[in-house]
C-alpha cells in the first residue's frame, strides 16, 4: 500500500517530496525509497504518502485518532488518514502565503495549528477543514511549535525568540444565586445548575448557537464560548441569567427559567439577544444594563426593550460590574471604578483599581472586594478604600466567606485570604488553578478549568484569629490560643507588629522567643523566668532585663541583673543614684579585693571619702596628686607624710598646691542627697492588658476604684480645673457693637477666689493660721490660653479643648508625647541641702518669684524645631523621603504645643507650619508618582510637584524630574515649560549643574520642535491653583474648596468634616481662631 495510496492518484505527476511511514515487509519500490531516505535497513517503510509539490517540513500524529497532518514548502497543510493496510489524503488546508514550517494537532480540541514563514500562526477546524483564527507578527517568521503535555499552552519559535500562548481563556463562566444556594456555569455548550447544598447538578439550557453567532462560532477551543454569567439576585420569582461573550465585538443573551428542583428548560427566544461591550449586569428585578459600542449605558427590561440610555460620567468606560444594590452600577474606566446611580445619573464614589476583573460584595452589601489582575482592593459601600493587597502573579478569582469578614481568593498555585484591615495570608497550596465560587463553614467550593465542581476544606483559623484580635474580642482570642494550633514565626511576628506580644506569650514555649516577647510587653517576671533557663547559653539576656527594669524603675531587678553580669561600674552608679551609701562602701571593698584601682577610686569619689582617695593615689605612685588631694581636704598628717616621701625621692612640693588650685578653690565632693528613698523609684506603669484578664479564670467582679489608664480621659485635680470647660460661657456683654467693654469672669475655681483671712483659730493666744497659697498649676491655667501651659499644669482636658477650639484638633493620640513632655518638663526642681524644700523653675522667674503671674517652663522651643527642620531638609535633599516625611510630620505635631516669645518667633513658627505643609504635600505627590503606572497621571503628578513651595535647590530637583518624566512620555508642551523654568533658576548656572543646563537646553529645543502632548493632562501652567490634598488634583480659584484651619491645606467640599491628611490631627472645614503661639 505504499505510493498507490497517495492523494495524487494514478494520473497525478510524480511528487517532489514523498513522506514515508515505517513498518513491516516492504516491496521493491519501497526498499529503494527507504534506502534513498534513510540509508539503512534497520527500519521499514510502511506507507509513502505523496501529495505535496515541494519539500515536507513537518508531520505530526494525532494523539488518539488514526490521523496525521503534514506541512510543506508548497504553502499547504494536508490532513491524512491511515488504517492497517493503507493511508490516504483527507483534505488540503490552504491559506498560508509562504512555506509552512510546522503543524500540530491540538491536544484537547478538534483543531490543527500551523505556523509559517509568512509570519502567521493559523488555527484550522479539523472537522470543517477551514481556518478559524489567524495570529500575525510584523517582522518575525515562525519556524517551530510545541504543545504542553498537561496544560493548555502552545509555544512557537520565531526569528526573534519564542512566544507561549493559549487559544482561549480557561476560566469557566459562572454565577451564584445567594438566595437559592445554586450555582450556574457553562460546560461545553450546556448551561448547568449546581445545588451547592446537595451537590447535585443538571443542565438547564443548551447553548446551541453561541452568543453572537458569526463565522467560526460553532468551533470549540478558540474562545468563542461565554465569558461572563450574571444572575439576577433581585428577582425572587424566576431565574434570569445574562450570558455574555466577546464574539463579534461583544454580545449578550438573556435566559429565563423557572426556579425549583425541576428547572430543566430555559426559555430562550431570538428577541432576547443583542450586542454589548463587556459584561451585562442586572440593576433591578426586571431591568439590566449593557454598554453599547458608543460607550452609552443602555437600560433594558426583561423583554429586551430599551427603557433608558444614560451617558456615563467619563467617556472612557469600558465595562460594567455589579453595583451591590438595585439601581447602582460599577463603571470600569481605565484604572479606576466609579459607583454610578443610573436613576439620578450621578457618581457616588470612585476608587483606584487597576485592571479590575470582578466585583464581589458581601451578603449585606456593605463591603466590596475588587479582584484586579495583580491584586485585591477592599472598599466599603461608598467605595472608600479600606485596604489593598498586591500580588506578583495573577489573581484568578475570589469570594467572601459567608460566616466571617474574610475574602478568600486564588492565584495560580495558592488559596489566600485578606481582611478589610489589610492583613493577608496563605491558606493552602493547590496543584491546578481553581475559580472560587463560594466559601462557607470552612468549605471552599470552586470550579476547575474543566468546569467541574470541586469542594475541599480550608482552615481559616488564622484569619478569624486576626479578626478577633482587631475587634478586641480577647476572650475569643484566648480561646483560640488554647484550642487551636496557632504557632510559627509568622504569627509571632504578626502579633509583635500589631503591638500584642502578650498574646504570643501564652502559646510560645521556646525560652529565647518567650524572652523577647516578655521584654516587648514589659513582663519582667516572664523575662526573668526565660533568662534563668537561658543563663548557660546567653548571659547577655540579663543586660536587656536590666535596661527594661531601669526603664520601669524596678531597682531590685536592675540590681540583680548588674550583679549577675558583674557590671560593677553600673552597680556603683546605681547605688549612688539611690543614695545607698552602705552598699557603696561594700562596692569599695569589693573593688579593693578585685584589685580594681579605678573602681576603688570611683567608689571613694562617690562616697566623698577623701582619705581613701589619697591612699589610692599614694599606693599607685601618684604622689603629686595625693599630696594636693590631702592638702585641699585638710588631711595635714597625710600631706606631711607624702611630702617627706617626695623629698626623700628628690621631689619637692613647693608651688605644687598653688599650681593645682590656680584660679579656683577646691572643695570636698560629697554624694548628692537622693531625691527619693525607697525600695523602688516611682515605677513606669506597665498597663495591664485586657488579654491578661481574658486569660484568667472568671471570678467575682473587682471593685471599680482603679485609676483610669487612658491619659486623655483622666480628670485633672479640681484645683487645676479652668473656666474653659465645655459648658462654661464667657460673659462678652450685649451684642451691641457700641459696647466695647468685655467682662470676663475670673476663671479660677470658686474655692480659690476667696482671699479673706482664715477665721481666728484662738482668740485667747491671738494666733491666726496663715491662709493657704494657691498651687502654681492653677495659676498657670488662669494666666495662659496656650494649650502647652494647660498641659504643663496637668489639665489635659482643658488643653485638648483649647486645641480643638483654636485649630480644630480631633486626633489627640499624635500629641500625647508632647503633652506629657510639657507636664513633666514643668516639674523641674532645683534641690538644696537635705531637709529643705526644692525650688520649682518657671518661665518668668528671672527677675524674682513671679507669684500670681507665674508661667511654666517651656519644653518645646523654636530652636529645636529649627534644627529638626534642617534635618528634614537634608533627608529630602538626599532622597530619603520616608525620613523627611517623618521629620516634617513631627514638627507639625509639635507646633501647637510650642510657646513663642515675641512677634518674630511667632512669625517663624507660622512660617515653619507652611513649610511643613508644602513639603508633606510634595512627598505625598512623590509617593503617588512611585505607585502609578499611568503615563498621563505620572506627568500630572510631576507637574504638581513643581508647584509646591520648595527651597530653590529642591525645586531644581523637582523640575529636573518633571522635565524627564514629561519628555519620556512624549508630553512635549509641558516638558518645554519645565525646561524653561529650570533654565530660569539661578542655581542652574553654577558649574556643578553645567550638564543639567545642557540637557535642559536640548529638551527645550526638541520639545519646541514637536510641540504636542501625547496625553490630555489635568494641568494648566498659566492658571494659579492649590492642591487638593485628598485626591492630589489642582483646585483653581473658581472651584469650591474648604481648608484645614490649622495648616491651611485645601480640599474639595466633600471632604468637610474629615481628618486633614497633611496634619493628621485636625478636622477639615472648621472655622476657628487659628494657631495660638504665645500665652
Amino acid at each position: 500500500g505504499g505510493g498507490g495510496g497517495a492523494a495524487g492518484g494514478a494520473g497525478a505527476p510524480p511528487p517532489a517530496s514523498p513522506m514515508g511511514l515505517v513498518s513491516g515487509k516492504p516491496n521493491a519500490a519501497a526498499l529503494n525509497m527507504q534506502a534513498e531516505l534513510f540509508g539503512t535497513n534497520d527500519v521499514v517503510v510502511k506507507y509513502v504518502l505523496e501529495g505535496h509539490d515541494r519539500g515536507v517540513n513537518w508531520a505530526s500524529f494525532h494523539p488518539t485518532l488514526p490521523l496525521l497532518v503534514s506541512a510543506a514548502d508548497d504553502r499547504q497543510v494536508k490532513l491524512w488518514r491511515m488504517s492497517e493496510t493503507k493511508a490516504w489524503e483527507v483534505d488540503t488546508l490552504r491559506g498560508h502565503s509562504n512555506n509552512v514550517s510546522c503543524v500540530l494537532f491540538h491536544p484537547r480540541h478538534e483543531l490543527i495549528v500551523s505556523n509559517s514563514e509568512d509570519r502567521s500562526i493559523r488555527v484550522w477546524d479539523m472537522s470543517k477543514r477551514v481556518g478559524v483564527q489567524t495570529f500575525r507578527r510584523e517582522s518575525d517568521r515562525f519556524w517551530i511549535m510545541a504543545c504542553h503535555r498537561d496544560q493548555n499552552l502552545i509555544a512557537a519559535g520565531h526569528d526573534g525568540g519564542m512566544i507561549v500562548f493559549k487559544l482561549e481563556r480557561e476560566r469557566p463562566a459562572s454565577a451564584v444565586s445567594d438566595p437559592t444556594g445554586r450555582m450556574y456555569f457553562v460546560r461545553g455548550r450546556e448551561l448547568y445548575q449546581h445545588d451547592l447544598v446537595r451537590g447535585a447538578e443538571h443542565p438547564i439550557a443548551n447553548l446551541r448557537r453561541t452568543v453572537g453567532g458569526g463565522a467560526g462560532s460553532q468551533t470549540d477551543g478558540i474562545g468563542n464560548g461565554p465569558r461572563y454569567l450574571n444572575y439576577n439576585q433581585y428577582n425572587p420569582s424566576e431565574g434570569n441569567i445574562l450570558v455574555t461573550s466577546d464574539v463579534d465585538g461583544g454580545s449578550y443573551e438573556l435566559l429565563t427559567f423557572a426556579l425549583g428542583n425541576n428547572a430543566n428548560s430555559a426559555s430562550v427566544s431570538d428577541g432576547k439577544r443583542g450586542s454589548c461591550t463587556g459584561p451585562a449586569v442586572f440593576i433591578g428585578r426586571n431591568r439590566f444594563a449593557t454598554l453599547d459600542k458608543n460607550r452609552q449605558i443602555v437600560v433594558r427590561n426583561l423583554q429586551n426593550e430599551v427603557t433608558k440610555k444614560v451617558a456615563p460620567p467619563v467617556p472612557t468606560v469600558d465595562g460594567l460590574l455589579d453595583g451591590g444594590a438595585s439601581g447602582r452600577i460599577l463603571l470600569r474606566a481605565e484604572d479606576k471604578l466609579i459607583l454610578f446611580e443610573q436613576q439620578s445619573r450621578r457618581a457616588l464614589g470612585e476608587i483606584h483599581a487597576p485592571k479590575a476583573r470582578a466585583a464581589c460584595w458581601t451578603a449585606d452589601g456593605q463591603t466590596l472586594a475588587i479582584v484586579c489582575k495583580y491584586g485585591v482592593v477592599i472598599a466599603n459601600r461608598q467605595l472608600e478604600q479600606l485596604s489593598s493587597i498586591s500580588e506578583t502573579v495573577r489573581v484568578k478569582s475570589g469570594a467572601w466567606d459567608r460566616d466571617a469578614s474574610v475574602f478568600v481568593y486564588t492565584t495560580m498555585n495558592h488559596v489566600k485570604y485578606c481582611l478589610p484591615n489589610g492583613d493577608s495570608g496563605i491558606i493552602r497550596t493547590i496543584d491546578h488553578p481553581l475559580y472560587v465560587v463560594r466559601v462557607e463553614q470552612n468549605t471552599l467550593t470552586a470550579l476547575n478549568r474543566e468546569a467541574k465542581c470541586v469542594n475541599f476544606k480550608i482552615d481559616l483559623t488564622e484569619a478569624v484569629f486576626k479578626l478577633a484580635l482587631e475587634a478586641k474580642q480577647y476572650a475569643k482570642v484566648m480561646e483560640m490560643v488554647r484550642n487551636s494550633r496557632l504557632c510559627g514565626q509568622a504569627i509571632i511576628a504578626y502579633l509583635t507588629q500589631k503591638g500584642r506580644p502578650e498574646v504570643a506569650l501564652h502559646f510560645v514555649k521556646d525560652p529565647r522567643t518567650r524572652f523577647k516577647l516578655a521584654l516587648a510587653c514589659g513582663d519582667l517576671e516572664s523575662a526573668m523566668e526565660s533568662a534563668f533557663r537561658l543563663e548557660g547559653d546567653d548571659a547577655g539576656c540579663w543586660r536587656e532585663i536590666g535596661a527594661e527594669a531601669l526603664r520601669q524603675g524596678n531597682l531590685q531587678v536592675v540590681e540583680m541583673s548588674y550583679q549577675r553580669t558583674k557590671d560593677f561600674d553600673r552597680l556603683s552608679f546605681l547605688y549612688l543614684l539611690t543614695g545607698n551609701t552602705d552598699k557603696l562602701r561594700k562596692m569599695l571593698k569589693i573593688a579593693a579585693m578585685r584589685k580594681d584601682t579605678m573602681g576603688r577610686y570611683n567608689n571613694a569619689l562617690f562616697l566623698g571619702d577623701a582619705a581613701e582617695r589619697v591612699r589610692i593615689l599614694e599606693e599607685t605612685g601618684n604622689h603629686n596628686l595625693a599630696y594636693v588631694c590631702a592638702k585641699i581636704h585638710a588631711l595635714d598628717e597625710d600631706a606631711e607624710r607624702i611630702a617627706s616621701v617626695m623629698e626623700a625621692a628628690g621631689s619637692t612640693v613647693e608651688g605644687l598646691l598653688e599650681a593645682a588650685t590656680a584660679g579656683h578653690e577646691g572643695c570636698l565632693l560629697q554624694p548628692p542627697t537622693p531625691i527619693f528613698r525607697a525600695n523602688n523609684w516611682p515605677s513606669v506603669p506597665v498597663p495591664k492588658h485586657e488579654m491578661v484578664d481574658a486569660a484568667l479564670p472568671v471570678a467575682a467582679p473587682a471593685p471599680t476604684d482603679q485609676p483610669a489608664t487612658d491619659w486623655a480621659d483622666e480628670d485633672p485635680p479640681a484645683v487645676m480645673q479652668s473656666a474653659l470647660a465645655a459648658d462654661d460661657d464667657l460673659d462678652l456683654g450685649d451684642d451691641d457693637w457700641d459696647d466695647d467693654d468685655i467682662s470676663i469672669e475670673d476663671d479660677l475655681p470658686a474655692d480659690t477666689k476667696n482671699d479673706d483671712v482664715m477665721p481666728d483659730m484662738g482668740a485667747a493666744d491671738g494666733f491666726a493660721m496663715p491662709r493657704p497659697g494657691q498651687p502654681a498649676s492653677a495659676v498657670w491655667v488662669s494666666n495662659s490660653s496656650h494649650a502647652a501651659d494647660h498641659a504643663a499644669a496637668g489639665s489635659m482636658e482643658t488643653a485638648m479643648q483649647l486645641l480643638n477650639r483654636q485649630v480644630a484638633v480631633a486626633q489627640f493620640g499624635h500629641l500625647r508625647s508632647s503633652m506629657v513632655g510639657a507636664y513633666l518638663g514643668a516639674r523641674v526642681h532645683v534641690p538644696f541641702a537635705g531637709g529643705s524644700h526644692s525650688v520649682s523653675l518657671m518661665r518668668n522667674d528671672a527677675g524674682g518669684f513671679p507669684g500670681k503671674e507665674a508661667l511654666p517652663l517651656k519644653v518645646l522651643k523654636v530652636r529645636s524645631l529649627e534644627q529638626a527642620l534642617k534635618d528634614s531638609y537634608r533627608s529630602f535633599q538626599s532622597g530619603k523621603f520616608a525620613d523627611a516625611l517623618q521629620g516634617f510630620n513631627d514638627i507639625m505635631k509639635k507646633i501647637p504645643l510650642t510657646v513663642t516669645e515675641g512677634r518674630n518667633e511667632a512669625l517663624m513658627v507660622k512660617e515653619m507650619l507652611e513649610i511643613c505643609r508644602e513639603y508633606i504635600t510634595a512627598i505625598r505627590i512623590k509617593t503617588a508618582m512611585a505607585k502609578t503606572k499611568d503615563p498621563a497621571r505620572l506627568t500630572e503628578l510631576s507637574a504638581y510637584f513643581t508647584h509646591c513651595n520648595l527651597q530653590p535647590s529642591h525645586l531644581l530637583l523637582a523640575l529636573r524630574s518633571a522635565m524627564a518624566t514629561s519628555f519620556k512620555h512624549k508630553n512635549y508642551i509641558v516638558a518645554a515649560s519645565f525646561a524653561r523654568r529650570l533654565l530660569e533658576l539661578p542655581d542652574v548656572n553654577s558649574a556643578r549643574n553645567a550638564e543639567l543646563r545642557v540637557k535642559a537646553t536640548k529638551v527645550l529645543q526638541k520639545s519646541e520642535q514637536i510641540a504636542r502632548n501625547q496625553h490630555e493632562l489635568n494641568y494648566d501652567e498659566g492658571a494659579p491653583f492649590v492642591m487638593d490634598c485628598a485626591e492630589l488634583v489642582p483646585l483653581y480659584p473658581a472651584d469650591p474648596s474648604v481648608k484645614c484651619s490649622y495648616c491651611g491645606s485645601a480640599y474639595k467640599p466633600d471632604n468637610k468634616g474629615t481628618i486633614c491628611q497633611t496634619s493628621q490631627i485636625t478636622v477639615v472645614g472648621e472655622q476657628t481662631i487659628g494657631l495660638v503661639t504665645g500665652k
